[in-house]
């Protein structure tokens, strides 16, 4: 069941109630019995655990940079593949 927080308009105390999803929301203030309570919407914190997030996965200039040199990496594979290809068939025509 999760926990609301509910701030009074007239008074302004604070108070937490742990409640179910079907119950209906508080209206009448604990504290000065006046129908002035509404909810508090607060953020939550996300905390990523593991080993699956990398600096790729969302949009910052450090993600950016990987992604550049990853970019240039695969770039110089090809180049480095097709040299290493023109050697071998050198060597053919030269061997026949």
């Amino acid at each position: 069941m999760p926990i609301y927080t509910y701030r009074c308009e007239n008074c302004g105390v604070q108070f937490e109630r742990r409640q179910r999803f079907s119950d209906a929301p508080l209206k009448q203030c604990p504290e000065c019995s006046k129908n002035a309570l509404r909810k508090v919407y607060l953020p939550v914190g996300i905390v990523f655990k593991g080993s699956g997030f990398y600096a790729t996965d969302h949009r910052s200039p450090s993600g950016a940079s990987a992604a550049k040199s990853k970019e240039k990496s695969s770039e110089s594979d090809t180049t480095s593949e097709q040299k290493s290809t023109e050697k071998k068939e050198s060597k053919e025509k030269k061997e026949t």
